[in-house]
């Protein structure tokens, strides 16, 4: 007797947000029963299939395992879908690599102080670095007036100043990270938030 047809899972994607990566997709409705799902892993260098610590599980997600961690490696997943003995076709992702496909997130604003002509900021990078990167932040600021004009600063301190402003003038600023690696494409993280401050009188 032929078993019956288990539909694949759809929406199969890798999520990663600074460097933290999970793969999702969408749950195989059926009528009755419960839906479990596997997923699998294979490297650019070792090209057979392994198991993730996801097997038969009931989410619909799977947190990449301590083994993945590697930066740099190309990571292909495969999920199915399974319902007692019935098994979905495995659908695979595209090819993933952390350093180009993570989103990196906008860096921590830990303290603004002001003066009549500078503000001085300390932020915190948005991920740990490891050996080999170069962080850079892109600082945007305009006075709240003018918000067309902007203009833009680079630095890699997370402690650094923003020189020459107006005295009793509104600033703003948004501050974003530049990951340089090894490999080829530098990563723009997303802004943060922009903040405003008045400077102060001399």
């Amino acid at each position: 007797e032929s078993l019956p047809h288990l539909p694949a899972p759809k929406d199969v994607v890798v999520y990663s947000y600074n460097f933290h990566s999970l793969l999702r997709w969408s749950p195989v409705k059926v009528d009755r029963g419960l839906v479990l799902y596997t997923v699998h892993f294979k490297t650019g260098a070792f090209k057979k299939w392994d198991e993730m610590n996801c097997t038969r599980i009931t989410q619909t997600e799977c947190a990449f395992s301590m083994s993945l961690k590697e930066r740099r490696w190309t990571v292909v997943l495969r999920v199915r879908a399974e319902l007692g003995q019935v098994t979905s076709n495995w659908v695979e992702t595209d090819p993933f690599v952390a350093e180009r496909n993570t989103t990196i997130g906008p860096p921590k604003v830990n303290s603004v102080n002001v003066s009549s002509n500078s503000v001085l900021i300390s932020v915190t990078p948005p991920f740990r670095s490891e050996a080999g990167d170069v962080l850079e932040y892109h600082v945007s600021y305009w006075e709240n007036a003018t918000s067309t004009a902007k203009k833009e600063t680079k630095t890699s301190n997370t402690l650094f100043k923003i020189e020459n402003l107006k005295e009793l003038t509104l600033y703003c600023f948004s501050i974003r990270v530049e990951l340089s690696t090894y490999s080829d494409v530098p990563l723009l993280g997303l802004q943060t938030v922009p903040e405003c401050h008045r400077t102060t009188v001399s």
